[in-house]
């Protein structure tokens, strides 16, 4: 330990006498967070910015962080931070990054400077981070976050043996009987010592989500229970920490074995000095995991492969509206009254992301202890590909790759993972029957052995909604579907993409106003009048009513080429479906009282020439005219295909494909086939055709129907 300077002990001095009061007792303990940062070994002039920092602004004064180019030497980066008033004090060992003092109340300006220099990867504030903020509440009785993970699952293969879990904190409190097992020696980065003693309570809660010992008949369990844990003080009795501080704290976590960082921290994923101390961590095969905050708000932190950061979800999988969220999520994890350790060998219940974050960190420790000869990329996937998807499909600002799952991550770590082959249960609870009208709520129940990911809801087999989270529901507008009978199902699907589909409710959907005689609006935007259509057409209807519109047609030459009951009606429509010429377009609307309009008529020229080279040379040309692509069929429906050759239709063979079973063939330019599709499942089919010449054979666009 360094001795204090003479500035340090004479401010020591003054603040004995003047803890009278609350304010005084504040500037002690930001003359007392001065002191220890002279205790590390940095220069008075930064501990008394520092000092400021902590006494009512979020930035520290009087100096700020700038990294120096790898490529660049020494004495340039030297050259270029130190003018203007401004000097380096210190360089943070490992990452080449350096604190430089410049005049209090010029930051901004020196970071301006410094941002362009080309001997500067970045230039940063010393932001104080604060504690994710939980709350302690005594009364949970259990560990329910274990089996919500699927921890139990993992401990089948491993409990995290032979890997080391550092705690960047307040400290932890190495004699509290569920974690004295478990305890490795650490460093107190705030006094410059050996005392890791927890100064808050905030880190033995942490360490005890993550490694309290298992198996040893008293207290909780961590996530992984034999982990060893590696207590990193870095915060004051207060909980807040200096970016510097932390980054150093990671560095030491790195040279010293830890292949776990956790850090339950808001603020520390922005940060380019901690993300440039969790890249030399991971050069060490390590990763880390930071606390996405509780203030219940949109972070605009740019997301970085670096870092993961853990958003909070509560008992039943919802996301926690206090939990921070953004692009940067990387996974959530539960953080709502989670039983774990507290300071003087008791228990308490705690939440906030900074518990859902050692959760994570526990579950990673799981995974190394399976396969130490992961990556830290490999960690990182291996947790996120498991996760079990919530809210929006995919990726998403709330739940990150989705909520935990140790007990997949740790299997499919060590490549056994078992094969999930059980569907889901569906059933729709509401309607189940009789007339509807207006706008109604659609509701399902859903489960699952594993758990459900999402609910399609179809009507007439279409997909119009899906719902991620229970209570399954979606507002259906039934005026979509015009008046008449309609059928509602649900389709529950899992993470293993198992499937399952619910009873048909049969509704009488009736809408049409008495008396309604007032016809729709209708008109064709696009294509435009005498334009020529080639190949692939973009078609825009507008149209509209009194009421309300339940289906639009687009129709060439009077027959209807592709119809649809949501707006905005738009359609791509294959003009090679109809001969070269010209062609009249219209579209027809229709409202709930079955009344009708037809827009003004359009004349376009189709031109779709034989490619080049034909002439008997090439393959023929084929394509299907009825029915179209994303019709809905019943009954006996009519299969028609067209072909052509440009070198004579002499020897031209056509044959008709449904789900790949050959139906019929036919000789010459025309097909059709009459296709029962009562005799077809419900659900979606396929249809193709091919033609063959003397030369090759071509295949049709294949396209897909709904058998309702």
């Amino acid at each position: 330990m360094q001795h204090l300077s003479a500035v340090s002990r004479r401010a020591a001095s003054q603040v004995a006498v003047r803890v009278d009061s609350f304010s005084q007792l504040r500037w002690f303990l930001l003359v007392a967070l001065a002191v220890a940062l002279v205790f590390a070994g940095v220069s008075h002039a930064y501990a008394e910015s520092a000092a400021a920092a902590v006494y009512g602004q979020k930035i520290a004064r009087g100096h700020i962080l700038v990294g120096k180019n790898k490529t660049s030497s020494r004495a340039d980066f030297n050259n270029a931070v130190n003018s203007q008033g401004a000097r380096s004090l210190s360089t943070l060992a490992g990452i080449d990054v350096d604190i430089v003092n410049v005049p209090p109340g010029h930051e901004s300006e020196h970071i301006a400077r410094l941002k362009g220099n080309p001997h500067v990867t970045f230039a940063e504030y010393d932001e104080l981070m604060q504690t994710a903020g939980t709350v302690n509440d005594p009364n949970y009785p259990s560990e329910w976050h274990l089996p919500k993970i699927s921890a139990p699952q993992a401990w089948d293969y491993t409990l995290g043996s032979g890997v080391t879990i550092a705690i960047l904190d307040t400290g932890v409190d190495g004699t509290h009987p569920d974690l004295a097992p478990n305890m490795v020696a650490g460093w107190n980065f705030y006094d410059n010592n050996s005392n890791t003693t927890d100064v808050n309570g905030h880190g033995t809660a942490c360490s005890g989500v993550a490694a309290a010992a298992a198996n040893n008949g008293i207290g909780v369990a961590g996530v992984a229970g034999a982990a060893k844990i590696m207590p990193l003080r870095i915060a004051d009795a207060s909980g807040y920490a200096l970016w510097s501080t932390a980054a150093q704290a990671v560095n030491y976590a790195a040279d010293h074995g830890a292949r776990v960082v956790s850090m339950s921290f808001d603020g520390a994923s922005s940060s380019s000095t901690i993300q440039s101390a969790a890249s030399y961590l991971r050069s060490k095969g390590g990763v880390m995991f930071v606390a996405a905050g509780n203030s219940g708000i949109l972070n605009t932190t740019a997301p970085t492969s670096l870092i993961t950061v853990v958003s909070a979800t509560l008992q039943d999988d919802s996301f926690a509206t206090w939990s921070n969220y953004g692009n940067y999520v990387g996974i959530s994890a539960p953080g709502y009254y989670i039983m774990t350790t507290a300071m003087g060998g008791i228990y308490q219940n705690w939440w906030g992301t900074s518990v859902a974050t050692p959760i994570v960190a526990g579950a990673a420790a799981l995974v190394i202890a399976k396969r130490p000869d992961f990556s830290p990329s490999q960690i990182d996937s291996t947790l996120r590909s498991t996760a079990t998807d919530l809210g929006a499909p995919g990726n998403d600002i709330y739940f990150g790759a989705g909520r935990l799952n140790a007990g997949a991550a740790v299997a499919q770590a060590a490549g056994s993972t078992p094969a999930d082959t059980t569907p889901p249960t569906v059933a729709i609870v509401s309607p189940t029957g009789g007339t509807v009208s207006g706008t109604i709520t659609v509701s399902a129940n859903a489960y699952d052995n594993v758990g459900v990911a999402r609910v399609e809801f179809r009507v007439n087999g279409v997909t119009v909604a899906t719902d991620a989270a229970s209570p399954y529901a979606f507002s259906w507008t039934t005026s979509s579907v015009g008046d008449g009978n309609a059928t509602i199902t649900a389709v529950a699907y899992d993470s293993a993409g198992n499937s399952a589909t619910s009873a048909p409710v049969t509704l009488l959907v009736s809408n049409a106003p008495v008396g309604d005689t007032t016809p729709p609006t209708v008109s064709l935007l696009s294509p435009s009048a005498g334009s020529t259509l080639t190949g692939q057409v973009s078609v825009s209807i507008s149209a509209a009513d009194n009421v309300g519109v339940t289906r639009v047609d687009f129709r060439v030459n009077g027959i209807s080429q592709a119809t649809t009951n949501v707006p905005p009606y738009t359609f791509s429509w294959a003009s090679t479906l109809v001969p070269d010429g010209v062609v009249t377009l219209t579209a027809v609307a229709w409202d709930a009282a079955g009344n009708t309009a037809t827009s003004a008529p359009l004349s376009a020229t189709v031109y779709n020439p034989p490619p080049m080279g034909s002439g008997g040379s090439t393959g023929p040309q084929v394509s299907i005219a009825n029915p179209l692509n994303g019709a809905m069929v019943s009954g006996n429906v009519s299969v028609n295909a067209t072909a052509s050759d440009a070198g004579g239709t002499t020897g031209l063979t056509q044959t008709l494909y449904i789900d790949g079973v050959k139906k019929a063939s036919a000789t010459g330019t025309s097909l059709s086939y009459n296709w029962n599709t009562r005799k077809a499942s419900m659900g979606t089919h396929t249809i193709k055709v091919t033609a063959k010449n003397g030369v090759g054979v071509s295949t049709s666009t294949q396209i897909s129907v709904t058998r309702k």
